[in-house]
């Protein structure tokens, strides 16, 4: 299914690359830039789970921008530095002790586009490789734009998500 989105989303680019060569901008060409939008914003979404479930902490960081905040439980981290801090000492998943994977059900994934800013809201389920429980869940309120021609993260709410 990624690996669909992967390619889709090079696919959707390619178009919009060769669009932009003609003139105007017809409503199939703003069509296209926006499905290239929704997929290159859906494609932050895999990075993260990716990177929590790996502990990558440079891949996870390369998705905020340099003046992004992120909040969790009522307490606000704001740069990239003071983001990496918190989540390479702090978050659950990049804990050493614990061994998780990071699962998001698809159907809960919502995104928006409109020029060059977005929304991104995605949950992540966190299990324990050995014992196969969830041991977490919490949902990510994101707010996207475009910087330097790249999606990236902007301000991300975190908050337990609640499992239905």
């Amino acid at each position: 299914m990624r690996k669909i989105l992967t390619i889709a989303t090079a696919l959707a680019l390619s178009v919009v690359g060769l669009s932009a060569c003609s003139s105007g901008d017809s409503a199939s060409q703003r069509a296209t830039r926006k499905a290239a939008d929704a997929a290159a914003i859906n494609d932050l979404e895999v990075v993260f789970h990716r990177a929590m479930s790996t502990k990558d902490i440079d891949s996870m960081m390369s998705l905020y921008s340099n003046d992004a905040v992120f909040t969790v439980g009522g307490q606000s981290y704001a740069g990239k530095e003071q983001i990496r801090k918190f989540i390479s000492t702090q978050a659950g998943p990049f804990k050493p002790e614990n061994h998780w994977v990071s699962e998001t059900p698809a159907y809960k994934i919502r995104l928006t586009s409109n020029g060059d800013r977005g929304t991104l809201y995605f949950e992540c389920h966190y299990v324990d490789v050995d014992s196969k429980v969830v041991k977490s869940s919490v949902s990510a309120d994101v707010k996207v734009s475009r910087v330097n021609g790249r999606w990236m993260f902007t301000n991300v709410t975190a908050a337990p998500a609640v499992l239905s």
